[in-house]
């Protein structure tokens, strides 16, 4: 899958310090104040601000007509989000909790993702679909599902996943001005991580980024486990190991370029994903590697994801989350296969 991936603009706005949920809503809030077509939509988004406050001071900044609260009806909302976005606007929705979206998906698949094949590319729909997603804080079922391959598998949709406070800002922002729709996956257990961005400043689609050099393996990884995959990179120093570490961003369309790189530069990968393993997007890149890469390699191309269960009550998910020693077991893997 090519990349869509252009030049970031650069900006002369000083940086700021702030968390990911306050980044994300500074990204709502400049990109409503550029483009008068941009308005938000969703369950609590308005007076409330949203369950994770993304969406705080919109309704009061741009009233109820650009921050619209809407009843609780998934497939009501990304119903009415298309027909405005085919009159012209940019809604931007945001889905409450991950495995809330689901009464949404025939919605997402039949239309948003295949009206522009339909029209032959007269009737684009500019939507970002914006879904707090994974584990980590704790929640209960129905609050922590990683539902990405299930859009990830459908042509027509940009999956993307920030993992740094400045890719939730520039991210969001280049979502937002996508002619494609965007479904924008936001690691939930992230929200309060805090770092410097520059406001309007725009991050590409379809590109990754190495968080790490190395030469012994390459992690790849996106979203929640992006800072694990860092902490298992610090701690594998301990065994002689230098892990190079990279974050893949957008899931579709996927950076082959950077990822093979990576990979043949040290000849072994190991995949990190929160999502279950079995038909996992980590599956996909696997084979991918193992596609492009194959001469390259020392060592099978290994995943380290969630167990193919239900996800757990919250006193178990750090049991079922890929964690620092699943990770450091799975290198000390490829280095006995020879």
């Amino acid at each position: 899958m090519s990349t869509v991936a252009t030049p970031a603009p650069q900006s002369s706005a000083p940086a700021r310090s702030l968390t990911m949920a306050q980044a994300l809503n500074t990204a709502l809030r400049d990109a409503m104040r550029e483009d008068p077509n941009v308005l938000v939509m969703g369950e609590d988004v308005g007076t409330l601000g949203g369950v994770f406050r993304i969406t705080d001071g919109l309704a009061a900044e741009f009233g109820a007509d650009r921050c619209l609260d809407t009843p609780l009806a998934e497939a009501g909302i990304l119903g009415s989000a298309i027909g405005m976005a085919m009159y012209g606007l940019r809604p931007v929705v945001e889905l409450q909790f991950d495995a809330f979206a689901y009464p949404a998906f025939e919605q997402l698949l039949s239309h948003v993702a295949k009206m522009r094949n339909r029209t032959a590319g007269q009737l684009p729909l500019p939507i970002t679909i914006r879904i707090p997603y994974g584990g980590g804080i704790g929640g209960v079922e129905h609050h922590s599902d990683s539902s990405e391959a299930y859009y990830a598998h459908t042509p027509g949709l940009h999956v993307l996943t920030p993992a740094t406070v400045a890719d939730g800002y520039g991210m969001l922002r280049a979502a937002i001005a996508s002619d494609d729709p965007v479904v924008f996956l936001e690691p939930k257990r992230l929200y309060w991580s805090k770092d410097e961005i520059t406001p309007g400043s725009v991050e590409p689609i379809g590109r990754a980024v190495v968080r790490r050099q190395g030469t012994s393996a390459t992690l790849l990884t996106y979203g929640p486990s992006l800072p694990v995959c860092l902490e298992a990179a610090e701690a594998a120093k301990a065994e002689g190991w230098d892990l190079a570490v990279v974050d893949l961003r957008s899931l579709t369309p996927f950076d082959d370029e950077t990822v093979m790189a990576a990979v043949r530069a040290t000849g072994r990968a190991v995949v990190v994903h929160e999502a279950t393993g079995f038909g996992g997007v980590g599956a996909e890149i696997a084979a991918r590697v193992m596609e492009r890469c194959f001469h390259h390699l020392a060592a099978p191309v290994l995943r380290v994801t969630g167990f193919d269960i239900p996800f757990p009550p919250p006193m178990l998910e750090r049991h079922h989350l890929p964690g620092v020693d699943r990770i450091l077991d799975a290198v000390a893997r490829l280095q006995w296969e020879q």
